[in-house]
């Protein structure tokens, strides 16, 4: 077998590895470390815990001989730096102990339906994931407000945070019931009328503790906070309140709109204003109530979806429970980080220096071994299946930059600091991206890349360079095209690598998603 080009990279003089702290030893041995049923360790050493991960993700490679080459690959890189998310080190090759886990961190529920019956079926689903070791994001903006009338039960109901108590007490049961505590985030748009009760909701002793709480804030809202505007709090109108002469009625353009949304010919969808309130004062709030009680965060929703490489077919609203990966409906994301501080050779010295070649074979290797998750992935739903394999995403970081830098003798927030981080991320999505068109030759692109898309009028307001290049409404283009081409991650990509965009342009790439 010709195995691929590679360089082989010796070990350089390097910093000395710190001995496993008891700390450490002790974080291992609850949360990572196989066990059999009774409590008894499989793993011996945290060398057994690498060894059993990396031959599990070396098992789908195609052959005997590739399986044992990327077995080695994929040992170097744990060994190097290479830290793959929990999950994945807890549950990949346990399967002999526990068949029904995932190696997959981060999900996102499917779209909460306004009515009992979808919500009790995502409470449902969400508990299956949790089950399963998944932390799982939901937006609840998509439930009418408090005091809205059900027409079905002839009452009124007692809106999203009473239901976000159900999600609450269902991960506190599925968390007590496994050996990891259940994660949870709960997004919320800015402009819906429970807004301020759902940033004052963790006030209340011990309510929502299973959750992270996120805001979701868009450009109007910041301009309306800028120029001290008054903010219209909505919700797509019900039947009744169109008939209601003193309903105030306002068209919006909404993601998710409910069942009974009705529109206008411009798609925007008819909503009723439940009041008004000054923006700077909802501002005012959200921040008090972050630096008093550290809820909710926020998100800037509108520059997500601007810089998602997939802008053209996912309409994100929510993210996992620690808020750093966006996903669409039944969207899932693996993680990985590099551990920066393995690379610092001469530490702390005036020969310090970082060793560039080393830490970009570690993220080669590494990504093709996070690829190989998503084969082994164990996600218990379809829908979640289905969606990680047409897209493949994974999320590649790095860990032990304010370390790394004092190794360096680096100031941190210095000049120098921030040219060698924007460095380090530079090079880690270069790289990843260079083996993503490796593995799309290799393997084939992730299934969206070769998919054929219509070009609706929305494409073209949000990519008008589109229009531009004589693309029109009704045109028939393929996935790698608007992944490569009009994403605003890989245009930025582009100014550096021309070459290595066109590429990935004309074979598409294995994962629509590498950093993270």
């Amino acid at each position: 077998m010709t195995q691929p080009k590679m360089r082989v990279i010796e070990k350089a003089v390097e910093a000395k590895d710190i001995p496993l702290q008891p700390a450490s030893e002790d974080i291992w041995d609850k949360k990572y470390r196989l066990k059999d049923q009774f409590g008894r360790p499989i793993d011996k050493t945290l060398s057994d815990t690498f060894k059993r991960v990396a031959r599990a993700l070396a098992e789908v490679e195609e052959d005997d001989e590739k399986r044992q080459y990327w077995y080695e690959r994929f040992l170097w890189a744990l060994e190097n730096g290479a830290i793959p998310a929990g999950r994945i080190i807890s549950n990949a090759g346990a399967w002999d102990y526990k068949p029904a886990t995932s190696t997959i961190n981060c999900t996102v529920s499917g779209t909460i339906p306004d009515s009992m019956d979808g919500i009790l079926r995502m409470v449902h689903e969400a508990g299956l994931t949790l089950k399963a070791g998944c932390g799982i994001g939901y937006e609840f903006s998509t439930l009418r407000p408090k005091g809205a009338y059900v027409s079905g039960a002839g009452a009124y109901t007692s809106g999203p945070l009473s239901f976000m108590d159900i999600f609450d007490a269902m991960c506190f049961t599925i968390s007590s019931a496994g050996g990891r505590r259940g994660a949870q985030m709960a997004t919320f748009d800015v402009s819906h009328p429970d807004v301020m009760d759902f940033i004052r909701a963790k006030r209340e002793h011990g309510r929502l503790r299973q959750f992270n709480l996120s805001v979701l804030i868009t450009k109007d809202f910041i301009e309306a906070v800028k120029n001290d505007e008054d903010w219209e709090l909505v919700f797509p109108a019900l039947p009744a309140d169109l008939e209601d002469e003193s309903a105030e009625i306002v068209w919006r353009h909404r993601p998710n709109p409910p069942d009974y949304a009705t529109f206008d010919e411009e798609g925007r969808i008819a909503c009723r204003v439940y009041r008004r309130i000054k923006a700077r004062r909802l501002w005012d709030v959200i921040m008090s109530s972050t630096y008093d009680y550290a809820e909710p965060g926020f998100i800037l929703i509108d520059e997500v979806n601007r810089m998602n490489n997939n802008w053209w077919c996912e309409e994100i609203r929510a993210t996992n429970p620690c808020g750093e990966q966006p996903l669409p409906p039944y969207g899932a994301c693996l993680l990985g980080s590099v551990n920066l501080t393995k690379f610092v050779l001469d530490p702390f010295t005036e020969n310090a220096r970082f060793d560039w070649d080393r830490f970009r074979e570690v993220v080669r290797v590494f990504t093709r071994m996070l690829d190989n998750v998503v084969e082994i992935n164990g996600l218990p739903l379809e829908k979640q299946r289905e969606e990680i394999f047409r897209k493949r995403r994974h999320g590649m970081g790095f860990l032990g930059l304010g370390s790394a830098l004092a190794m360096l003798r680096i100031p941190y927030g210095s000049p120098e600091s921030i040219r060698f981080t924007e460095q380090v991320a530079f090079e880690m999505a270069k790289t990843g991206y260079e083996v993503g068109l490796e593995l799309a030759k290799e393997k084939g692109p992730a299934p969206i890349m070769e998919e054929e898309f219509e070009v609706t009028p929305e494409m073209i307001r949000k990519r008008p360079e589109m229009y531009k290049d004589g693309i029109k409404v009704g045109d028939k283009v393929k996935g790698k095209v608007l992944w490569a081409r009009y994403s605003r991650y890989m245009q930025r990509l582009a100014e550096k690598c021309p070459d290595l965009v066109k590429e990935l342009e004309k074979y598409g790439c294995r994962f629509t998603h590498h950093t993270s």
